[in-house]
């Protein structure tokens, strides 16, 4: 707002937490998820919406949302980049894939930000926001959706 704008904008905040259905390990598209769990988003015309996962063995990011090959690579590169049954890993208590979850989702992280525009996320025209499940069993998974603008 400019300093002599004598409009008041008000900037609207929403928040809704979602628990996901359990899932095997991989990396699967909840774009479709999380726009039904926080309808609202639709209400802001510009601002940001902020999708976090409540959860240290699991991982947010974005990427390709048409070629289920693209999350099937995903797959395959982290189990090389961060293997199992590593005998220099002390935490596995939960098994041998405890550790490595926690390092992939230490690596791809807990939270993606994307842009609002006219009331829809502003994600490019192949991308999609994908839950990366690293533990063999996955567990249900909760996510704190906010979104916020004008």
């Amino acid at each position: 707002m400019r300093v002599n704008d004598k409009r008041i904008i008000k900037m609207k905040i929403y928040q809704q937490t979602l628990q996901l259905k359990e899932r095997k390990r991989g990396f699967h598209l909840i774009t479709e998820e999380v726009l039904q769990a926080l309808p609202q988003i639709s209400e802001i015309k510009s601002g940001i919406c902020q999708v976090f996962i409540q959860h240290t063995s699991a991982s947010l990011t974005i990427n390709e949302d048409a070629d289920p090959t693209v999350r099937k690579d995903f797959e395959t590169y982290f189990n090389k980049a961060v293997p199992e049954n590593d005998p220099d890993y002390q935490h596995d208590d939960e098994g041998p894939d405890d550790m490595p979850a926690h390092l992939k989702a230490a690596l791809l992280g807990s939270s993606v930000t994307i842009p609002i525009t006219k009331g829809q996320l502003a994600l490019g025209t192949w991308q999609g926001i994908y839950l990366c499940e690293h533990r063999n069993y996955g567990h249900k998974r909760n996510l704190v959706i906010t979104a916020w603008g004008s």
